[in-house]
């Protein structure tokens, strides 16, 4: 089973930033999705900085929401949490 997520914060490029229920940290990019169906909602910026945990994964205002399993296996582990920038 894998762990849940804790925390999202979106960031640049349509990147998040994933804090996990075991204390992992990642990076997801969501640029390889966005042209394909419902994922086409998250194109606008301001829809895409509208992510927030439900349960023990991501949605987005818009309706849009992954699968907890998907988002660990894709997320980029990191050591720390990624800087965010002026607009995060």
């Amino acid at each position: 089973m894998q762990p849940s997520v804790k925390k999202v914060t979106a960031l640049e490029n349509y990147r998040l930033s994933v804090e996990f229920s075991n204390g992992e940290h990642g990076t997801l990019d969501m640029n390889p999705y966005l042209d394909f169906g419902v994922f086409e909602r998250l194109i606008d910026p301001g829809a895409f900085q509208q992510v927030f945990v439900s349960f023990d994964t991501i949605e987005w205002q818009c309706g849009v929401d992954l699968d907890p399993e998907f988002v660990y296996s894709k997320c980029q582990r990191t050591d720390a949490k990624p800087k965010l920038t002026a607009n995060s």
